[in-house]
């Protein structure tokens, strides 16, 4: 006979422990720790001793089937994924409330059924009829997709298997509606969660239906529920972009058939998301004037080149601590950038408040972005525009030196595409041929040098330099 044995469980990061804190000593979360109750079954006499199927090993360079991608029609959501959907797979997507998630898995699905493979929708936050009105909207109202609203995993499973014939691919919306009843803890917790997420994955590795879950985030923008649901699925996808922009941007950081880092890039219409063909077209300025604290930055994400400005203001700060506000870049890496430049090229920083944005929503991650963050901050800094016509990019070591950085030739490529004529660049990429005019760089206080007659100026007003910065003996 089962034994009901409870315990608590942290929410955050699923420490469990036998009494109840209002802080977790794992994660550090406050008010996290909840009582969940779990069924445990003694082991039958003699089952150590009981010896298992035999395994049979096969070699490392056997005959093997090549992978057949499910194509969804959406060639952004594709490329995310390395060429669309694999049979059997689970994928993980999530992203914040309202920022398109259910749209977009809607628009998948009814693109497969448009092919002729069968595929099933399972909602637990919504009705059949709302999701009918949104496909109605969207234009998809005649696509064969089953649909169901449900939260019992059982009668989820008991479905999809009375399904003729087999759907190819399943949507559940979302992981943390779902309950086991064989479970005493409410939806949404770290076991259920974890149940649950564990029976959809033995459904799609057994019946060969490619598995989409949704997951909710908290407020930190973390994937809400165990941190081993990221470690189960096969795929991991991020959904980000601001609700006053009207781009959305799916990154994948976890991918076991394709690149991770890659993105694909959607604008949110009456219409549903709409693939963006050429995101760097849009993330630039139509115009492209001269403008003070501006600059191109010439990018990789995952396997594509992709061109955005860069913007920054500087203004004079009260007396006490000066702000810095980073949107779309490390906040760390800023302090690193400001800190070079005023230690290597005696620009200081320290009476100013700094602001930093990455335009259009996105969110950079390399460290080439360094040079066009410092290249922002210096023009803002003197008021000297930079060329409208230049790209710039490259690494910024905390020595001064300008590093290189990969794919050098495919951003200049992108670049020289787009109309630009000019590029700051690391010493390495004048190797990788282009129709640009290359200025390379080798140290960061080239770069504020380049500015012109504003440097002296603010050298004047007070600025630490490497020659008059006092000792610190006296």
């Amino acid at each position: 006979m089962a034994r009901v044995e409870r315990h608590f469980v942290c929410q955050a990061c699923g420490a469990v422990g036998s009494r109840w804190a209002g802080r977790c000593d794992s994660c550090g979360g406050w008010n996290t720790i909840v009582e969940e109750a779990a069924a445990r079954e003694t082991a039958p006499k003699g089952l150590g001793a009981k010896r298992g199927r035999r395994l049979d090993f096969v070699a490392l360079d056997g005959p093997g089937e090549p992978l057949v991608r499910l194509e969804t029609g959406i060639a952004e959501l594709d490329r995310v994924f390395g060429g669309g959907l694999i049979p059997g797979s689970a994928a993980l997507v999530a992203g914040d409330p309202g920022i398109g998630k259910s749209t977009l898995l809607l628009q998948a699905a009814a693109g497969l059924a448009a092919k002729g493979l069968p595929c099933a929708y399972v909602s637990g936050e919504e009705g059949v009829e709302q999701i009918r009105l949104r496909a109605n909207r969207l234009g998809l109202g005649g696509a064969p997709v089953a649909l169901a609203a449900a939260t019992s995993l059982r009668d989820i499973l008991t479905g999809l298997e009375a399904i003729t014939p087999p759907p190819v691919a399943v949507i559940v919306d979302s992981i943390q509606t779902l309950f086991l009843d064989s479970l005493d803890s409410a939806p949404g917790t770290v076991a259920q969660v974890r149940a649950a997420a564990h029976e959809l994955i033995r459904f799609a590795k057994r019946s060969g239906a490619a598995l989409l879950i949704v997951g909710h985030v908290t407020k930190e923008g973390m994937i809400a529920g165990p941190k081993v649901l990221e470690h189960m699925v096969d795929t991991v996808i991020y959904f980000e972009g601001e609700r006053g922009h009207q781009f959305r941007i799916v990154r994948a950081i976890k991918n076991r058939f394709g690149p991770t880092d890659e993105i694909g890039v959607f604008e949110m219409t009456g219409a549903g998301l709409k693939e963006v063909s050429n995101p760097s077209a849009l993330f630039l300025p139509a115009d492209r004037a001269a403008v003070s604290g501006t600059a191109i930055f010439a990018g990789i994400e995952g396997t594509r080149p992709l061109l955005v400005e860069i913007q920054a203001l500087v203004v004079s700060a009260p007396p006490g601590s000066p702000r810095r506000t980073v949107v779309g870049w490390d906040s760390g890496r800023l302090a690193m950038v400001l800190a070079v430049l005023e230690a290597r090229a005696g620009l200081a920083f320290g009476g100013y408040d700094v602001f930093l944005n990455v335009a259009g929503g996105l969110r950079i991650e390399e460290p080439a972005a360094d040079l066009a963050v410092a290249a922002a901050l210096v023009s803002a800094r003197t008021e000297i525009p930079l060329d409208a016509k230049a790209v710039i990019f490259g690494e910024i070591g905390l020595s001064g030196e300008v590093r290189p950085v990969a794919q050098a030739a495919a951003r200049l490529k992108e670049a020289e595409k787009l109309g630009f004529e000019r590029a700051l660049a690391p010493r390495d990429a004048a190797a990788a041929g282009s129709g640009l005019v290359i200025e390379t760089l080798a140290r960061v206080d080239e770069l504020v040098e380049r500015l012109g007659p504003a440097l002296p100026a603010a050298r004047r007003s007070g600025a630490v330099t490497p020659r008059n910065r006092p000792d610190r003996h006296g």
